[in-house]
């Protein structure tokens, strides 16, 4: 009976342990710099949110998006460019993080596939009139 209780409280540690932390500094506090604090918003606005999944980290209130809120404003008011801690984000939480992906990989498909069923559509309908009339 002991071992089973262990492992229950073992199993259920992990649950408790998530989101118990404070939020961190950056997270809800704006740039003293308004300039730098515009910059950090515009790049907030174009990373969505890893937990929400609809929002952009700007706009939504998960701590993950506080994490992620903060660690824009540091490497801003660190002097870092919104390019370069966009990349970062990318390749530390994939290219899905990015509301606007590349045009390279697969971010290239998600840019041409409208474009292909558009053409497929109008063809395919071209042989459907050609043949009722």
């Amino acid at each position: 009976m002991r071992a089973f209780a262990f492992i229950l409280l073992a199993l259920s540690v992990p649950v408790f342990a998530q989101g118990s932390g404070p939020p961190p500094p950056l997270a809800n506090r704006q740039l003293a710099d308004p300039a730098q604090e515009a910059q950090a918003m515009r790049l907030m606005h174009s990373l969505r949110c890893i937990q929400c999944q609809g929002q952009s980290i700007a706009d939504s209130d998960a701590a993950m998006a506080g994490t992620m809120r903060a660690e824009v404003r540091q490497q801003i008011a660190a002097g870092e460019k919104p390019q370069a801690i966009r990349s970062w984000m990318i390749d530390r939480y994939g290219e899905w993080v990015s509301f606007e992906p590349e045009m390279k990989g697969v971010g290239l498909l998600l840019w041409v596939a409208p474009f292909l069923i558009f053409i497929a559509s109008i063809w395919l309908a071209r042989g459907l009139f050609r043949r009722r009339t």
